[in-house]
């Protein structure tokens, strides 16, 4: 039997089966699931393109200040750009990891993908842009190429499907094309501005070509990976405390802003090389990146902003980038079984279900009990939450 929930022209299918009996057995994955029904529920567009909106409540005046000063940056659109939209991808595949569920790949290749597809570029090699191809032309990003590109990887790994595999290989032929030697190699952010090599386009890059070489066995992966990883860390870890900085622009100046997604997928890099390779060094540069970031991206127990908390409270930042550092630890602990990281992170997420949500169910971004909720909110925000909530349900032993 299906539940279908519909009035945004996008569908999510519930079943009485499987999925339901996991979302009554586990907490995070209830409400993994109950957030992604009001995601679709309040950004989801009526026109049958499996699209969303950018913010809730909708604000025609909207633009994409995250872009820089590319194509579309400055314009409102009726639709989200891609890098929010894929967040989309992200949440349903965590939830397929945990359940196996045949609705939650249906709702993948039904409504996800066809979304997905709007985005397509055919422009050589072919990839996603930044905002649907029924508009005039967008730049494309390596970096949210990547993001992709690992999440087909994850869904091959998880099915089996060639498809999947087959979507991954090709996007990573499009993010190859961003490679070069200056600065001695690395992966650009933008095809359209080839002004800077990002951690958010080499670390995730590193992550996704490890994936491959799980997925296919071939050498020549794992070798890139090694490679891209000696030089991010060669040229954006700062080396007093392992964080890693923004970006290495070609005159070789750094933008040494720390954002907590640049170090938690340098911390599952590690910890997935050195699943692949059993090799010391991996393990020890993702366990000392970890102690670093839980020191750096989080208020110390009872003694930072929110004083009311025994545990630590994460910092402002962007959900999302929260959210992809939550990968990381949840990879580390797979490897040496530290759960200090995934307990802040129930602890944060327990807290947010209680106190960060609005009437209409959608989270904000202050972690800290004193926080002021705000009125609009940004797609991604959102689909972050429901990811985290979908991976920690993946380590329900780390919690008993």
């Amino acid at each position: 039997m299906i539940k279908q929930i519909v009035g945004t022209g996008i569908a999510l299918l519930i079943t009485t089966g499987l999925y339901a009996q996991q979302a009554s057995e586990n907490t995070a994955y209830q409400r993994a699931v109950k957030s992604l029904q009001i995601i679709e529920k309040l950004y989801g567009v009526a026109d049958g393109k499996h699209l969303f909106r950018e913010v809730y409540p909708f604000d025609q005046t909207y633009n994409a200040s995250y872009l820089g000063d590319g194509d579309n940056s400055k314009k409102s659109n009726p639709y989200s750009y891609l890098w929010p939209f894929s967040g989309s991808l992200s949440a349903y595949t965590a939830l397929l990891e945990k359940s196996n569920d045949p609705e939650i790949k249906k709702h993948i290749d039904q409504e996800v993908l066809p979304g997905l597809e709007n985005y397509y570029d055919k422009r050589q090699p072919a990839a996603y842009a930044s905002y649907v191809n029924s508009a005039p032309t967008s730049d494309r990003f390596y970096d949210d190429n990547i993001w992709l590109g690992i999440d087909f990887a994850d869904l091959y790994l998880q099915s089996k499907n060639p498809a999947y595999l087959a979507k991954s290989k090709e996007i990573w032929t499009f993010v190859e094309s961003g490679m070069d030697d200056k600065l001695g190699g690395g992966i650009y952010w933008c095809e359209q501005r080839k002004e800077s090599k990002n951690t958010c386009s080499n670390a995730p890059a590193v992550v996704y070509l490890l994936k491959l070489y799980e997925a296919t066995q071939e050498k020549k992966y794992l070798t890139q990976a090694v490679t891209l990883y000696n030089w991010t860390m060669k040229n954006l870890e700062d080396p007093a405390d392992h964080l890693y900085w923004d970006n290495i622009n070609l005159k070789g100046e750094i933008q040494k802003t720390k954002y907590p997604y640049n170090t938690g997928q340098m911390i599952q890099a590690g910890a997935l090389l050195y699943k692949l390779t059993k090799e010391e060094k991996y393990l020890k540069d993702a366990q000392l990146s970890a102690k670093s970031a839980l020191a750096y991206f989080f208020y110390p127990a009872g003694n930072g902003k929110d004083k009311t908390a025994n545990y630590p409270v994460l910092k402002k930042s962007d959900n999302w980038f929260i959210a992809i550092m939550l990968r990381g630890f949840i990879e580390l602990y797979h490897q040496d079984k530290n759960s200090q990281y995934i307990q802040a992170f129930h602890s944060n997420l327990e807290h947010a279900w209680k106190a960060m949500r609005d009437k209409n169910g959608l989270f904000g971004t202050e972690w800290t009990a004193d926080a002021k909720p705000s009125d609009q909110k940004w797609l991604l925000n959102q689909f972050a939450l429901a990811e985290m909530y979908a991976r920690l349900s993946q380590v329900p032993d780390t919690l008993k």
